[in-house]
């Protein structure tokens, strides 16, 4: 404890009609802290505050000033602490720590940090005894489906939490090639022969579940054309393409490549109907070819991929003039 020693100016005081003037002494006046913080709220997303002390005077030696932490937050669940005591060093009047929040994924709502300070032997506190800091929950599940917010992709809309908050679609079409260009630029199954059949593609995504579609078909107008083989199985957000016919070469996006059992998709430009049905012949989903462009030596695709309406491939911004993207997103990309 550092004492302050110091006279008190001279007063003249009137005794019986007599001035006379008396001098007094004062000792052991204490130092003062101020405890203050850089914001009283703090968020649960990577915030951080500071807690500082100030003194009224400079120590020579180094000191730790004490203090208590309360609240409805957790130590090292719901925020963590630089330092459990704030050091004032020799030469400074002031110290500080810094106060972090931890990002947790429990709907908890807003907690409060409480430090508190209390006068004692070395100083007195002149700026109140404690101070309350608020972490602001940000763990909100607007739609109910158990994905918060934060993480949610479709925050508004009930989904499924393993496709990140969003519905399944289900086993859908996102991109047909059904008149592949008459040259080279034609060889969509990449392996190097340009053939009207055998480049011609249907692209699926399974917007669910892995999905076993062992016996699933797809007919044309006329007859079936593909039946998918026994062990066919589409992972969660999977991509599955069936070409016409070829040496389908090439990564495609890391997508599941099968050609027609049938050695044919026989999709008419003039107009068809492509149909899968499932193994009980239930209709999946249908592609209608007619009142599309007839010749568009392109792909029609989904934009954007999956959720949006079908458009030709080379029409669309992020396909960067690309005809066709067989397996993979419009931007060539893997799902």
């Amino acid at each position: 404890m550092k004492k302050l020693s110091y006279f008190i100016n001279i007063v003249p005081v009137l005794i019986l009609g007599i001035f006379t003037n008396v001098s007094c002494t004062t000792e052991d006046i204490l130092p003062t802290i101020e405890f203050s913080v850089s914001n009283s709220s703090l968020s649960e997303n990577g915030g951080s505050v500071t807690l500082s002390v100030n003194l009224n005077t400079t120590l020579s030696n180094a000191k730790a000033i004490p203090f208590t932490v309360t609240g409805t937050a957790t130590l090292n669940t719901d925020y963590s602490l630089s330092s459990t005591e704030i050091i004032i060093p020799a030469g400074s009047n002031s110290g500080n720590i810094t106060i972090s929040s931890i990002q947790d994924v429990l709907i908890e709502g807003n907690e409060t940090i409480v430090f508190s300070i209390a006068n004692n032997s070395d100083f007195y506190a002149i700026s109140g005894t404690f101070i309350e800091i608020n972490i602001a929950d940000d763990d909100v599940d607007t739609d109910g489906d158990g994905v918060f917010d934060s993480e949610d992709l479709c925050p508004n809309e009930a989904g499924d939490i393993l496709n990140n908050g969003c519905p399944f679609l289900g086993f859908l079409i996102n991109e047909v090639l059904y008149d592949p260009a008459t040259n080279i630029s034609g060889d969509a199954n990449g392996d190097g022969i340009r053939d009207a059949n055998n480049d011609e593609f249907i692209e699926f995504f399974n917007s669910g579940p892995a999905l076993d579609i062992s016996g699933y078909t797809i007919s044309d107008a006329d007859r079936v054309r593909h039946i998918f083989p026994s062990g066919t199985i589409v992972p969660l957000n999977g991509v599955i393409v069936v070409f016409g016919g070829g040496t389908p070469t090439g990564t495609f996006g890391g997508a599941i490549v099968q050609t027609s059992s049938e050695a044919v998709l026989n999709m008419n430009n003039a107009g068809d109907i492509m149909t899968v049905r499932d193994a009980s012949g239930n209709v999946v989903v249908i592609f209608d070819i007619n009142g599309l462009d007839g010749n568009p030596d392109e792909s029609y695709t989904r934009n954007p991929d999956v959720t949006g309406s079908f458009q030709l491939h080379s029409t669309i911004t992020s396909a960067n003039g690309k005809a066709y993207t067989p397996g993979t997103k419009l931007n060539g990309t893997s799902f």
